[in-house]
């Protein structure tokens, strides 16, 4: 059976996933509501929104300048980014006082620390300096052609979250290093978080019904403008796949999809694969026979930092682990002799199966 990574929009939508300026548009709508569609690039990532509004209103500027509000906390891409202002920090990095002027990275700090424990360290944003060794990073993707056992070793002596830690006193919040050489990397929790922000907005400006995509990750509320639960297909986990290759499709009813795989995102070297996924416990890209991750979470933030502790873990910890978290359901393709892919479903998430005689009637 097939199957996914990099969560695609609704099917009506697929036709704007190309896009690469910001537009809005309005959609012929079979619903008394009318549906407008943004879509975006902001240089770090793609975003698709598609929500109703009896006033039409446009929401473009406002998505833009929360993104670029984010982007300026948490990503490690931007020179003077504040994670980067604290990767380059000795033990103390003392946040800035002004109103949410650092609101973002903590709250990124914040969940990943409870996500780190719930994961056993298998999520562990204190990866950054193995993820820049191994050519993902903001230095630059670098093939890594003889690989030096030793300075993984030693990279390891600095990573593990325990290390970092916050303190709050009357000069402010402070985030603290046992080793000055520590380093964060939010990239696997800030598309997710950021999905949560763009829902945020539009619920506070009245939104009821509406998905947001940003990266492949999706916040979905209320219905869509057939009066129906949004959809969500999950693509085929294979090199060469199409973003449209995709056979399970999942009903989010007020729910957040967040999806990892190694499958689109490595390099090879001599024959072997290095992905993206790193292990934080044995510092070495993760490659076991768990294909995608697919987490079905209350919020996007929470549901992308799952994804991706399965993604570490592998297959049968993954299991364990989500079934035994309330609120959370998971879609894991797999493969137990390297080539067929198998399916694995939390028992929660059946009824969220648009089933394929469904599937037919709404294409």
């Amino acid at each position: 059976m097939k199957t996914q990574t990099h969560l695609i929009f609704t099917l009506f939508l697929l036709f704007i996933l190309g896009c690469q300026t910001e537009t809005v548009q309005r959609e012929s709508v079979q619903s008394t509501l009318p549906y407008l569609s943004i879509a975006g690039d902001t240089g770090w990532t793609k975003y698709h929104v598609t929500y109703s509004d009896n006033e039409k209103r446009d929401f473009t500027s406002d998505f833009k300048n929360l993104m670029e509000a984010i982007e300026v906390q948490t990503s490690t891409f931007k020179p003077n980014s504040l994670i980067t202002n604290f990767n380059k920090s000795s033990t103390s990095f003392l946040l800035p006082k002004e109103k949410d002027a650092a609101h973002h990275f903590l709250k990124n700090f914040e969940v990943s620390k409870v996500v780190y424990k719930t994961t056993d360290g298998y999520f562990d944003p204190s990866v950054m300096p193995l993820v820049n060794y191994w050519g993902f990073g903001y230095n630059g993707k670098k093939r890594v052609e003889n690989i030096d056992n030793k300075k993984i070793k030693s990279i390891l002596s600095y990573v593990g979250f325990d290390k970092i830690t916050k303190s709050t006193s009357q000069n402010g919040v402070t985030i603290q290093k046992q080793f000055p050489e520590s380093e964060l990397d939010f990239s696997a929790i800030a598309k997710g978080y950021a999905v949560d922000c763009f829902g945020d907005l539009l619920e506070k400006n009245g939104v009821k019904n509406y998905m947001v995509e940003i990266g492949g990750e999706v916040l979905a509320k209320g219905k869509n403008k057939k009066g129906k639960l949004w959809t969500i297909g999950i693509n085929t986990p294979k090199a060469g796949s199409s973003v449209r290759d995709f056979e399970e499709i999942i009903q989010l009813d007020n729910k957040a999809l967040a999806t990892s795989g190694n499958y689109r995102n490595y390099y090879e070297v001599k024959g072997e694969k290095f992905s993206h996924t790193i292990n934080p416990k044995t510092g070495y890209t993760e490659r076991n026979n768990l294909l995608s991750a697919s987490i079905i979470a209350t919020d996007c933030i929470t549901a992308d930092a799952l994804a991706t502790g399965c993604m570490s873990m592998g297959l049968e910890p993954a299991k364990k682990m989500v079934d035994s978290l309330p609120d959370v359901d998971a879609v894991f393709i797999y493969t137990e002799d390297g080539k067929t892919m198998k399916v694995y479903y939390t028992k929660g998430i059946e009824n969220a199966l648009l089933l394929k005689e469904e599937r037919k009637k709404e294409n």
